[in-house]
């Protein structure tokens, strides 16, 4: 059991019963919970054949940190893929791929938010460096809202060595930067493209703006300078995402 994770929360639990049930060792629901908000979760545990418990709320207090909407389950550890899933995922794609890259971006909360966002744009995939990077937690599927179980999340060792290798196969570098003279809605996202957000507070990384093909800028009409890094990544994606659908129409 000590390697078991713990995930909570409703979406969270049943996107993985969902898609990887296997993963699933057993749920615990918090004693009378079992309101409409939950059968279809049941009716998943049940075609998987995972054991369903019951526990006090407090326990559950005690074992995540969150709200876990009295659902918890132990899992198999969380799956962070390499670089090959990555060569795999562009030889299948049909479409011109969209991917999202996060450079040290280290609030679990954010990278939850932006997995979200990713999978309801349509990206392929969300890159990280490997280190000083948030990674795949209880927190994170938590916020993802069970897009964490969907879109692949890719932790990569060299990150500009990366970028090289995606600009070799044809797709363009896309950098947010505040003081980039190209505001985000000139910018053409129809082709194959890779979106960079940067961390937050210290956008990207000196060698990560030295691979970028264009740099672009969110205008502010307002007094604020810049805005939270998951929601600047859902404007950014979501305009690549209009430009593509307006390809087609």
């Amino acid at each position: 059991m000590s390697q078991l994770e713990k995930i909570y929360g409703v979406h969270a639990v049943e996107a993985l019963l969902r898609h990887h049930p296997k993963r699933v060792k057993q749920i615990w629901l918090a004693d009378g919970r079992s309101d409409p908000r939950v059968q279809p979760l049941l009716e998943l545990a049940g075609q998987a054949r995972v054991a369903v418990g019951q526990c006090e709320r407090r326990e559950m207090d005690a074992w995540v940190e969150g709200v876990h909407q009295g659902v918890v389950a132990e899992v198999s550890p969380s799956q962070v893929w390499g670089e090959a899933m990555l060569e795999e995922l562009l030889d299948r794609c049909e479409g011109p791929p969209l991917l999202l890259v996060l450079d040290g971006v280290t609030d679990p909360h954010n990278l939850g938010a932006c997995l979200r966002t990713a999978d309801a744009a349509g990206a392929l995939a969300v890159i990280v460096p490997k280190d000083k990077s948030a990674t795949l937690t209880p927190v994170v599927r938590k916020v993802a809202c069970g897009a964490a179980e969907v879109i692949p999340l890719v932790a990569v060792t060299n990150l500009a060595r990366s970028l090289e290798k995606l600009q070799q196969r044809g797709l363009w570098i896309v950098g947010t930067a505040g003081e980039a003279e190209q505001e985000l809605f000139q910018q053409d996202l129809t082709g194959p493209t890779v979106l960079i957000m940067g961390a937050e507070g210290k956008g990207m990384r000196r060698l990560t703006r030295e691979h970028c093909d264009y740099l672009v800028k969110l205008p502010m009409a307002g007094s604020v300078s810049s805005l939270n890094v998951s929601v600047a990544t859902g404007i950014c994606l979501f305009e690549a995402l209009r430009q593509r659908r307006a390809l087609k129409a």
